[in-house]
């Protein structure tokens, strides 16, 4: 009788035990889940180390625009040196089409490498020009009959502090009044609108007969690439360049070559 008690408290204290280990079990899974919770889905989550908070967060956004602005303006230099290498090769610039495609896309190893050939090939036909020039080789006449038809609006009313010297400055630099409208000298399309090293603020307008305008130095662009102009209207205000102060320059482009807009526009 009393081995049979015994078996019967035996029996009671292991299934104790059992209930006991199965209640602690159930606590510690209780606050797991409890924890998991805490830090999964409340702020608390932020202390764990290595997990980005919300300024993290903002960063990485800020560096994504900023990524997006950087690639912008690199595809719209490759897209103004591949149309200034076009126009200067005699060749027609991209249509009004494919510039708006090509600003859009993204910048790759062989759109660099492209980019690169066509600054080489620009500077080989700038050597090619000056020593036509240099050894009075060049049957191109200094005035083109074709232009010479066209009713070209002034820029920009100023003073001309430096003349066109082909060889040396390709260029016209005008003194104006600060905050001057300058406007287009004729119809076309802008191939390139943005800021330059060396240059500032710099415009480039397509027009027809393969002759392209470039306004540099100007304190503000009031046009983008890809934007269709009439003659007359207004493109950038002049005045306040860091480089120049209140000087512009202008350039023209006729199949290539450089000529003297003082020959076509009168300032």
């Amino acid at each position: 009788m009393s081995r049979q008690k015994k078996e019967i408290e035996d029996a009671v204290i292991a299934e104790a035990k059992s209930w006991k280990i199965l209640r602690r079990l159930s606590i510690a899974l209780v606050v797991f889940v409890g924890m998991f919770c805490f830090f999964a889905y409340t702020p608390a989550r932020t202390f764990i180390p290595g997990y980005p908070d919300a300024r993290t967060k903002r960063a990485n956004i800020q560096n994504a625009i900023k990524v997006d602005s950087l690639e912008a303006v690199i595809a719209r230099w490759e897209l103004y040196s591949e149309n200034l290498a076009r126009v200067l090769e005699g060749k027609d610039p991209i249509p009004v089409d494919s510039i708006l495609a090509i600003s859009s896309r993204q910048t790759n190893s062989q759109t660099i490498g492209e980019a690169m050939k066509y600054k080489k090939q620009d500077s080989l036909l700038r050597k090619e020009i000056r020593d036509a020039e240099q050894f009075e080789v060049s049957n191109k006449k200094q005035r083109n009959l074709q232009v010479e038809g066209m009713h070209f609006f002034t820029p920009v009313k100023g003073k001309v502090t430096k003349s066109f010297e082909k060889n040396k400055h390709p260029y016209i630099e005008i003194k104006t009044s600060p905050n001057s409208i300058i406007m287009s000298p004729l119809d076309g399309t802008v191939i390139f609108a943005g800021w330059n090293d060396d240059s500032g603020y710099t415009i480039a307008i397509q027009h027809a007969s393969n002759l392209v305008s470039i306004i540099k130095h100007n304190q503000r662009l009031l046009r983008k690439a890809g934007d269709k102009i009439a003659a007359g209207s207004s493109i950038a205000l002049a005045g306040a360049d860091l480089t120049t102060g209140d000087n512009i320059r202008i350039e023209l482009w006729l199949e290539g070559e450089a000529v003297d807009p003082a020959a076509y526009i009168k300032f």
